[in-house]
């Protein structure tokens, strides 16, 4: 493990664009720096999507089964699993010490939301903030 934090650490020093986003990532609790550099390997695209896109792209957003008349359940499904799998652990250690995200959990469980679907909702919101995070700010002129 110390290998790779090593190896992960001169790749970042290497280049300052990633350095840059890598410390923006890294400010939202729940986020260390594996988690970001996965992020940033996986979503190269992240901070030029919008939220539709981002939780799309990631496999986060829910998409109906209807046909006619039937109505089926909401499941996330597709995106990038490697990402997901990232998000997953990061969302569960937010859960318990981000004061935000950990709220939103709480609010979901107590509403009677499953385990696993306040923990993919988390996911989401965790996903929109970083993404949000590394958009370039808009400069006024």
């Amino acid at each position: 493990m110390a290998l790779i934090d090593a190896r992960l650490a001169a790749l970042i020093a290497q280049d300052q664009t990633l350095n840059e986003k890598v410390q923006k990532l890294t400010t939202i609790v729940g986020v260390g720096t594996r988690t970001a550099v996965l992020l940033l390997a996986q979503m190269p695209e992240l901070g030029t999507l919008n939220r539709a896109q981002a939780a799309a792209l990631a496999g986060l957003a829910p998409f109906n089964r209807d046909s006619g008349t039937l109505r089926g359940k909401r499941a996330i499904f597709g995106g990038r699993r490697a990402l997901r799998c990232g998000l997953y652990m990061a969302a569960l250690v937010a859960t318990r010490h981000n004061r935000l995200l950990r709220d939103f959990y709480q609010r979901l469980r107590t509403k009677g939301k499953p385990h696993k679907v306040a923990l993919t909702a988390v996911m989401r919101k965790l996903l929109l903030a970083l993404n949000h995070t590394v958009k370039p700010s808009a400069c006024c002129a």
